[in-house]
Parts: structure tokens; sequence; C-alpha cells
């Protein structure tokens, strides 16, 4: 029949249009994944933390486009450092279990692009940064992502001091948000800054704990070795806590907290503290699990307390 091809061409389009989504939703994916969107999570918190905190973004004059300028400026510049630190530790990722999925260990995406795709991604959004919001934001970007990759980074095949000087960069998105607002940093941000660096530790350790095998496999020195590991878990975890907890509870000695917020505060801390006691006595991937996820929920509450108490 002479409306056959025609049939035949409309019935082929919709398995074109099926086949590219098919090829194209999973390089997309990979892509996504680069990024670390877990992490960029937490520092997207943090980072819209320290900006409405700060005094010049009080509720009256919050900036929301500020705000929206400063997150987008920020989440380009971590998601290009997630990409280009899975670039630097491909050979590595690809020695262990739980990253040799990972689409450059995988073969899925080419080294090239994906070095390319950072460094666009983290100089866009040092640009942006710059241009929509100011140099001391920018400035503050860059130095974490030059000293998360060519400082930390190759530090944890050598040291397990590693996870100490990670700790600094890694703490610097509230810093971000508050300089956005204020153009400086004030006391009270280097404050939102040591909650966040002390976090990091009880928050490495359990992953670091549960991946001691896939780690040491790779070569990577997270954790002490001999009787030194223990004390280490110990110390990184359930002391830290006693010190970070306390300076969670800061505002309400200055009288910036009212008693609900306290009470939240006292109560996700309690809770804090509890499992990183279990993990430091007990010392099992059980208790490490527990405390990861008490962790990831501990950091966005006291600052969500934070937020939602401002006076």
């Amino acid at each position: 029949m002479a409306t056959e091809p025609t049939i035949a061409v409309l019935n082929a389009e919709p398995i074109a249009r099926k086949n590219a989504a098919v090829f194209v939703y999973p390089v997309l994916s990979d892509y996504w994944a680069l990024t670390k969107p877990e992490v960029n999570f937490l520092i997207l918190v943090t980072t819209f933390a320290g900006f409405y905190l700060a005094p010049a973004s009080g509720l009256a004059g919050f900036r929301a486009l500020l705000a929206i300028h400063t997150l987008l400026g920020t989440l380009l510049v971590a998601s290009g450092t997630g990409t280009l630190n899975q670039f630097v530790e491909r050979s590595f990722d690809a020695q262990m279990r739980r990253t040799a999925r990972r689409p450059l260990p995988s073969g899925r995406l080419k080294a090239s692009r994906v070095l390319w795709f950072g460094i666009s991604l983290s100089l866009a959004g040092a640009v942006y940064l710059s241009l929509a919001v100011n140099v001391l934001t920018s400035l503050l970007a860059v130095i974490t992502l030059l000293s998360y990759l060519f400082v930390y980074t190759p530090l944890k095949r050598k040291t397990p001091l590693c996870t100490l000087i990670g700790a600094f960069p890694g703490a610097v998105p509230p810093l971000i948000g508050w300089a956005a607002a204020r153009g400086r940093l004030d006391p009270e941000a280097w404050a939102l800054y040591a909650m966040v660096f002390l976090w990091q530790f009880p928050h490495f350790m359990a992953i670091a704990w549960m991946y001691r095998e896939d780690y040491s496999r790779a070569g990577y020195l997270v954790l002490p070795v001999g009787g030194l590991r223990d004390r280490a878990v110990i110390w990184q975890s359930f002391i830290v806590s006693l010190v970070l907890v306390p300076i969670t509870l800061m505002p309400m000695f200055v009288g910036k907290w009212d008693l609900v917020s306290t009470g939240g505060a006292l109560v996700l801390g309690s809770i804090f503290l509890y499992y990183n006691g279990r993990f430091a006595f007990h010392r099992s991937n059980a208790a490490a699990r527990q405390l990861l996820a008490a962790s990831i929920a501990y950091l966005p509450l006291v600052f969500l307390l934070l937020v939602l108490d401002k006076k």
C-alpha cells in the first residue's frame, strides 16, 4: 500500500526517540554523579545558613536574589571540585569496591572529558561568584578547591593527618555564605566554621571505619595502623563530639536562643553524643553506619534551628 512507508516512518520515530533517551539519560546521570550531589547538599545547607545568619541578611533585609547567586556559584565550584577529585583519584577508585562503578574507573566516561567538565564548572563558578556576589566569596571558593585537590587529596595516601588537613577547606561553606551577605568575615562566621570543622571528624571517621579495607586496598592512610587506630577513633569521634556539642549551644549562652531551640539542640546533641560513644567504644561496622546516619542528620538540623531562631 502507498501509505506503508509513511506508517513505517511514524512507527520508527518513537523507537528512535527511545533509543536516544536510552543513550542520553545514563550519560547525564554519570555526569551528575561526578559532581557528588550528596556532598553538595550539605555544602548548600551550610552556605545558606551562613548567608542567612549574617546580620545583613535578616528577615527584612534578606536578599533572595543574592542568596540564589551565592548558592548557584557555590554549587558550580563544589561540583567542579567533586568532578576533578574523581578525575585525580580515578586509578585508586578502581581498586575500591564502593567506587569501582563510578563513571571514570568503570570506563563509562573518558578522562579527558571529565577533566574539562570539572575545569569548566570550577571556572564558571569562580567567575560567577566574583561578578554576581563579591570577590571575597569567589576567593574563598577557589582556595577551598585548590587546598582540597592539591593538599588534602594527595595527603590521603601519605598520612592519617589528612583528616585534620581536609577539615580546614571542608568547613569553608558557611564562610562563603557569610561573606556573600556581609562582604567580610565577622567572629560569628568563625563560630559556624568551627561547628562544621569539628563535625567532619566523626562524620569521616565513620566512613573511614566502614570502608577501611577498601581504603587500605587503594593505599589510603585514612586510619592509623596498630594500636594508634583505636585511640584515633575515640579522639576523632567521641572526644571531638564532646567539644562540638557545647559549641552548638553557644547561642544559648549569649541569649540568642529561646527554650524551645535550646531544648532541640540539647536533644540533637545528646543523640549525636550517644552514637559517637557507641561507635568509639564498640568500633563495629553497624555502629559506624549508625553514626554516619546520625551525623548526616545532625548538622543540617542544628543549622536549621539556628536559622529558624534567628532574632
